[in-house]
């Protein structure tokens, strides 16, 4: 089973830039990374119009697959929306999987990325650490500019 952490913080806050600046760190520090980002737009699909994939869709199959040489993109129909499903279901391979957003994932530690404004922390549970550019008090705070730092923080609390 994979280690499991996920990047929460408000709209527009940095999560994206800072999870992924993790996980080129912790791709040059040797692990296997997958990333599950949470979103709330609707009709982002992978397969295209006219496409086979988009074709067995239309059919009414529950799941497609496309396996290129490059990549696999799963489209499911009545798709996971827990965190842990997810990672538990298709990256049990991973050493670790980074969600960005998931706020409200169950028994999933989460780094919040705060730049103003009210901490989630304070509305969510199992936050375990916080990377601002503002003066934050409490124990595993980091600046947004400690990368180095903060990705030995995951590393040395999921991974060694």
């Amino acid at each position: 089973m994979p280690a499991i952490i996920t990047f929460i913080g408000w709209h527009s806050c940095g999560k994206t830039t800072l999870a992924s600046q993790v996980v080129r760190q912790l791709k040059e520090r040797g692990y296997t990374v997958a990333v599950v980002k949470s979103t709330k737009e609707l009709g982002l699909l992978a397969d295209q119009e006219g496409t086979d994939t988009a074709i067995h869709r239309q059919m009414g199959a529950d799941a497609v697959a496309l396996a290129a040489p490059d990549r696999l993109i799963i489209t499911l129909e009545k798709q996971p929306k827990d965190l842990l499903d997810i990672a538990n279901r298709f990256f049990v391979d991973m050493d670790i999987v980074i969600g960005e957003g998931f706020k409200e994932a169950k028994n999933v530690p989460k780094i919040e990325v705060h730049r103003g404004g009210t901490l989630l922390r304070e509305q969510v549970q199992n936050v375990i650490a916080i990377a601002s550019d503002r003066t934050v008090s409490g124990e595993n705070i980091f600046a947004l500019h400690e990368l180095s730092r903060l990705t030995d923080f995951i590393e040395q609390r999921f991974l060694l």
